[in-house]
Parts: structure tokens; sequence; C-alpha cells
């Protein structure tokens, strides 16, 4: 069966890790399923992922951001994504149309209508079955990144992030029946567990 699943969460909270650990378990099982990511996932995504996070260009204003997150999520909806679920199968990922609304809307304060308008157009409306969020306390998750080379947006001020983190919590209390709210700050493997219950329900795997 086709099922769209996405995750989010702000820098540092496991999202590659547990999208990777979920799309594994589901080859084990023998369950169709494709992993992709966002800025990304096709050649034009990650030529535009590259630009917009490293960049050294200080004038980017929040309304390309929005743009070009958005041309570049436009074609992994018509090249990735849309043709997986037509295949039949379980589509993972790792951040969406959400992430460009709390980021863009809620973290650079654009007109939240015109993020809703844009992400919509770009997505064709296609919305995911579930919504994982990996909530972890902002200064946690920046810690967790410490050592690595930070990009424009980790490298941008608390209260930034502070707000990534409240736009998370708001979207996922809007719509509680999407949402998947996980403790990041759990081992790896509870988290993991707390994921594979929700998504094996949706699959009617829960003996698995």
């Amino acid at each position: 069966m086709s099922l769209f699943i996405t995750f989010e969460g702000g820098e540092g909270s496991g999202k590659s890790v547990q999208s990777r650990l979920l799309y594994r378990r589901l080859l084990h099982l023998s369950v169709p399923a494709i992993l992709t990511y966002e800025p990304g996932g096709t050649p034009l995504g990650k030529k535009l992922g590259r630009w917009l996070k490293w960049t050294d260009d200080k004038n980017i204003t929040p309304l390309v951001e929005l743009l070009l997150f958005n041309a570049a999520r436009a074609q992994s909806v018509t090249e990735v994504i849309i043709p997986g679920l037509k295949n039949g199968e379980v589509v993972i990922s790792d951040r969406y149309a959400d992430s460009t609304t709390v980021y863009q809307g809620y973290g650079r304060g654009l007109d939240m209508a015109t993020v809703k308008a844009t992400n919509n157009a770009a997505t064709q409306g296609l919305k995911p079955e579930l919504t994982i969020l990996l909530d972890i306390p902002t200064e946690l998750g920046l810690t967790r990144k410490k050592g690595s080379h930070r990009d424009r947006f980790e490298q941008e001020e608390l209260a930034f992030h502070h707000k990534i983190r409240e736009g998370y919590l708001k979207l996922a209390a809007d719509e509680p029946e999407r949402w998947l709210v996980v403790d990041a700050t759990q081992s790896k493997e509870k988290v993991a567990g707390a994921i594979w219950q929700r998504v094996s329900r949706l699959l009617g795997r829960e003996s698995d």
C-alpha cells in the first residue's frame, strides 16, 4: 500500500537518522519504500539545496528562500514522490512543506498566507498521511551540531531556532491526527520504537 510519511524537526533532532532507520526496517520487511530528502532528492533539488544552505551571499531575502525551496520541492513531488505513491510504495521524506511553513513563515516572518499558497502550488496539494516531529529543546539540538560545519540556517541566532520549535509544536497541535510528536531526547532505539508503533498500525503490520 502507498503511504507518504515525512520527518520534521529543528536542528540536531535526528531526522536523517530516524528516516533512514525507518526506511531500512521497511526494506527488511519487504515493504517497497523510497527515501528522499529536502532540499534535494533530484539533481535540481541538490543544486538548489547546496546554494541555499552554503552560499556566502548575505542578501538572500526570505521570499527568495520560499520560492527556491518550493522550486526544489515541486521537482521532487513530480519526479519522486507522486510516482512512488502511484507504484504503491511507502515514500519517506526527510523534510517537506512543513519545514518551509516553519522556517520561512514562523522563523523569517513571511506572510503565512503567501507561504501556504506557495507550498500548495509546489506540492500540488499533496499532504503526508503521517508527519513525525522529532522534538528537542533548542539548545540541546544545537549542541548536537557542535563540531560540524554549520550551514546558513544552523548559524542563525538562538531566537530564530526557538521560533522554529514553537512553530512546529503549533502545527502539530493544529493537526494532531496527522502529526506524531516524539521526544527526541530519548535513545535512538526508543525514538525508532515510538515511530514504528505508529507506522506499523498504518501499514497493518503491528505484529512485525
